[in-house]
Parts: C-alpha cells; structure tokens; sequence
C-alpha cells in the first residue's frame, strides 16, 4: 500500500473492489469482508474522489487486503487518520500478522514503531539498529521512542 491512496477516484468503493478483487482472482465474499476489516461498509456506494484522505487510504488498504496477502507492505498507512482510526487500524494489522502474514510498516512517527514487534531504524539511508521497542529502550536508556531514535542518531558514528 502506498502512501498516496492507489485507487480510482471516479469509481465508487464497491467498484474500486470489484475491479481488484478481479485482477487478483478473489472471491467476491473477500469485498465485504475488507470492508469491514476497514470500516468502510457505509461508503461502499460513495465515489472515492467525494471521500475525505483517510478514507480513500481505507480504500486502498482494502483493495491490499483483497488477496489475503502473504506479505503487505505498508508506507505509512495511518498518517492523517484520527486515533481512533488508528488505533483500530493497528488492531487489524496485528490480527493479519497473527493470522500469520508478514507486515512492513514504513513511518517516521515514532509511537507506531512502537506498535512493532520488530523495528529497522534507518537515517540517510543507513541502519542505525535492528531491535524490538523493548530491546531499544534499554540498548538507549529512555522510555520515549522519539528519544531512542535521537540518542541513536547522535551516537551514530
């Protein structure tokens, strides 16, 4: 999932689905069922382009959801939602990882990292640590993840 909504504005939810869930050969139960992981099952007949941002990124995630994916890749897909959002949000991303699919979240805010099991700390393009939030905590010596993030950058060589 990119972070720029990938679906077409023109077409409603429901028509953005059908048109993914046939592209990847998905059963047509999987259009309600990613509606529902989204909550998005009252804008299923709205045209995207008349959705808020955060609608449209629901909708995108959605159509990611579709072929029940071995491995999602996820370029910050809660920037702009509310914390409710969110948090629901990363509900279903724990519950798809539990399921036994692998999740790659790339965000620069530093609380959603610490709703990782794993974190990849990367600055200009080098890896600064490898280490679960907990791991990091105490490799730095602070509880907030901003500051672990700012301690290893300052102690980067």
């Amino acid at each position: 999932m990119t972070q720029a909504p990938s679906v077409y504005g023109d077409l409603t939810v429901s028509e953005n689905l059908r048109f993914f869930a046939r592209v990847l050969d998905a059963p047509a139960a999987a259009i309600d069922r990613v509606l529902a992981d989204v909550s998005l099952e009252e804008l299923r007949d709205r045209v995207v382009n008349r959705l808020s941002g955060g609608q449209r990124a629901r909708v995108s995630l959605a159509t990611a959801l579709l072929g029940s994916p071995d491995l999602l890749v996820l370029d910050e897909p809660t920037v702009g939602l509310d914390p409710v959002l969110r948090r629901d949000l990363w509900e279903l991303f724990h519950r798809i990882a539990a399921g036994g699919a692998t999740l790659l979240v790339s965000s620069h805010v530093m609380d959603e990292a610490d709703r990782c099991s794993e974190l990849l700390l990367l600055r200009e393009g080098r890896l600064l640590a490898q280490a679960t939030p907990a791991e990091l905590r105490a490799r730095t010596g602070v509880d907030d993840m901003d500051a672990a993030f700012l301690r290893l950058v300052e102690t980067a060589p």
